[in-house]
């Protein structure tokens, strides 16, 4: 077992719709709200943070600049399409996070961080 939790954002339509306006496929191609949560990125943090809802929501207010601007450059690395208000109050509205506190290594093969 890690001495870390899982945080996980899972987007609402608000969201949806961004992504499909911001630049939109030539083809007509969209994204629906299942789609664009069948994968998601998981943020791994300190457990001893995030240990009571108070406290997950406590470091959502902390972080949520920077989830958002990760999710946002998954879909668009131009920054000029991202939405430019950025409040706490509109990421509530655009996501959901989730919090996972057991997050258990079953693997032998050694961590690597791909940044090092």
């Amino acid at each position: 077992m890690l001495n870390r939790a899982a945080i996980l954002v899972r987007y609402r339509e608000p969201a949806v719709r961004w992504i499909n306006e911001a630049d939109p496929d030539p083809d007509g191609m969209t994204f629906t709200l299942e789609d664009v949560n069948r994968e998601r990125t998981v943020y791994l943090v300190s457990d001893a943070h995030v240990q009571t809802d108070v406290d997950i929501r406590r470091w959502v207010q902390d972080n949520f600049g920077t989830l958002w601007e990760s999710e946002l450059e998954q879909w668009y690395t131009d920054e000029a399409l991202w939405p430019s208000k950025r409040t706490l109050k509109r990421f509530d509205e655009w996501f959901e996070v989730e919090c996972h506190t057991m997050v258990f290594d079953t693997s032998d093969e050694p961590l690597i961080d791909d940044e090092l």
